[in-house]
């Protein structure tokens, strides 16, 4: 079973330029971890002190929020899209 995970280019100075890889994690919890083997500058970025998912973090699976299909519970499919989405805030109105 595999997942592509997507990557936003902000994120692609910590994963050497990369935008997307594959990985075989089952769960969030083990995406993370994937994460932070394969990339471990990105793994600082996207995980706070505790270990959990930073909550400016957004996680869509086949452009669906993780969290309406059961966020860490949700189990991968094979051939899934996952993406990870920082929230943008700030400027003027």
């Amino acid at each position: 079973m595999a997942i592509k995970v997507v990557l936003p280019t902000a994120f692609t100075r910590h994963t050497d330029g990369r935008k997307q890889f594959d990985s075989t994690a089952t769960n969030l919890p083990g995406l993370i971890a994937d994460i932070e083997q394969t990339f471990p500058a990105l793994g600082t970025q996207i995980k706070d002190d505790d270990g959990k998912l930073r909550r400016f973090i957004n996680i869509y699976v086949n452009d669906e929020d993780i969290r309406f299909l059961g966020g860490e519970t949700y189990s991968f499919q094979d051939g899934d899209e996952v993406m990870l989405i920082p929230s943008i805030a700030g400027g003027t109105v």
